[in-house]
């Protein structure tokens, strides 16, 4: 198969026998660090886990006290691998459910796979109630800019040592506020996770990283509220 007909869908299902459902190395440890300094009151909410691959954030939802987890992920066997009781297979673009059926909207680096920016917000607005929260996490354009790109070694192949890049489109931050707008969503909170400031942890290869690209802003987390309907 070739690198163009490689798809997402086709990246996701291969990662998925090797993706744990936990933050599983520096960088999205950092992440989920900035989620959770951010993380919405849930408790008895109901929720829905977006994008939710093998099910790192439903774990923390069911934590920290949602009644109802919903996970949806467009790669079945990235849903396969997670533990959520209610798991839909799903286009993030079009989401399979009614307006207004969640409380709380979590989405962990899944954004940047959506090709239209304000399409994937004004859906999820669309499904929460008003008053309800959205939090999620991007890549950083500006990370994006340097030729960062996201990318591992499928591990079926490990003898040829085949790396596969995921596709993102890198939203500026002016397009998430844009889109929130245009959604009727109110833009909360927007916090960066900075290489050698938020990001710290050790890894092979990490002093060279560090000095090359310190406070180089890697990921954003944003959240926003749905406005309450007067």
């Amino acid at each position: 198969m070739s690198a163009a007909e490689f798809s997402n869908l086709d990246a996701y299902d291969c990662w998925a026998d090797s993706y744990p459902p936990e933050p599983h190395n520096p960088l999205m440890r950092a992440e989920q660090r900035g989620m959770l300094e951010q993380w919405p009151g849930v408790a008895g909410a109901r929720a829905l886990d977006l994008a939710c691959g093998t099910g790192r954030y439903g774990s923390v939802l069911a934590a920290t006290g949602a009644a109802q987890i919903t996970s949806l992920d467009f790669s079945p066997e990235m849903l396969r691998r997670s533990s959520s009781p209610r798991r839909v297979r799903g286009n993030m673009m079009q989401l399979p459910f009614a307006p207004a059926v969640f409380d709380v909207v979590i989405s962990g680096l899944a954004v940047g796979h959506a090709p239209e920016l304000r399409q994937w917000m004004s859906e999820v607005s669309r499904v929460l109630s008003p008053g309800g929260t959205l939090l999620y996490s991007d890549f950083h354009p500006d990370a994006a800019a340097t030729g960062i790109t996201r990318s591992f070694i499928d591990q079926r192949q490990r003898q040829r040592q085949r790396r596969h890049t995921v596709s993102h489109f890198p939203y500026r931050l002016i397009d998430h506020r844009r889109a929130a707008v245009t959604s009727g969503l109110t833009v909360e909170a927007v916090r960066e996770v900075r290489v050698g400031i938020e990001l710290t942890e050790g890894f092979p290869g990490s002093e060279v990283f560090y000095r090359r690209w310190h406070a180089l802003p890697i990921v954003v987390v944003i959240r926003a509220r749905k406005q309450l309907v007067c």
